[in-house]
């Protein structure tokens, strides 16, 4: 069984739909004993970075979170803003994020954009693999996902940058560390690459 982490921000239903799909069990929940009885946990969101910090915070998930992921090394997987919590923090807000990834959620350096780079980075996008792991193994050719957002990862260590996208240059969207891993792309939006993607999650992402 796998937890979808609900703390008031996201579309969970539809992530669970795609876990289904695939023949996945999974639950939504924010409560603690329901989510410490999963093998994994996602954490979603869509929205802006301190709602996201301060709705872990007032229900209690961030120290639960912390708990489960950095000391007990369960397996979690972040989208989109649940990705951009795990940073140190974010351009888009004033509160420090969970800090599992070193680094920052940075806005687009808009004079390294030319005209046909909009921003909100909308649509299906191709991305490039920089390092293999257990969550990209197997992806169908030419591997592309869906993507909303304005704001993207920026890793102090390189190494946690396992897959990239260029929207005007280069910059990372899957990072890994230990059993922490996130994508800023939706794979719950992505037909058969995210269809892959969270099955390589659910089946192999232990194997670190």
């Amino acid at each position: 069984m796998i937890g979808i982490v609900d703390y008031g921000v996201g579309n969970l239903a539809s992530i669970r739909n795609m876990l289904q799909r695939v023949n996945l069990p999974a639950v939504i929940s924010a409560d603690h004993m329901t989510l410490t009885g999963t093998k994994a946990l996602i954490l979603p969101g869509v929205g802006a970075f301190d709602t996201g910090i301060s709705n872990l915070k007032k229900s209690g998930l961030w120290n639960f979170l912390n708990d489960r992921v950095l000391v007990e090394h369960i397996p979690i997987l972040g989208i989109c803003l649940g990705v951009q919590l795990m940073t140190e923090g974010s351009d888009e807000g004033q509160l420090p994020g969970l800090g599992w990834i070193k680094g920052r959620t940075v806005a687009f350096d808009r004079s390294r954009l030319n005209s046909e780079n909009k921003i909100p980075n909308m649509g299906w996008r191709e991305i490039t693999i920089n390092r293999r792991t257990p969550l990209t193994e197997n992806l169908p050719p030419e591997p592309r996902f869906y993507f909303v957002h304005s704001f993207h990862l920026h890793c102090v260590h390189s190494e946690d940058s396992i897959i990239s996208c260029r929207h005007g240059y280069e910059f990372t969207v899957g990072v890994q560390r230990d059993t922490i891993w996130g994508v800023q792309f939706h794979p719950e939006k992505s037909h058969k690459f995210g269809m892959r993607l969270l099955e390589n999650f659910a089946g192999s992402v232990g194997k670190v």
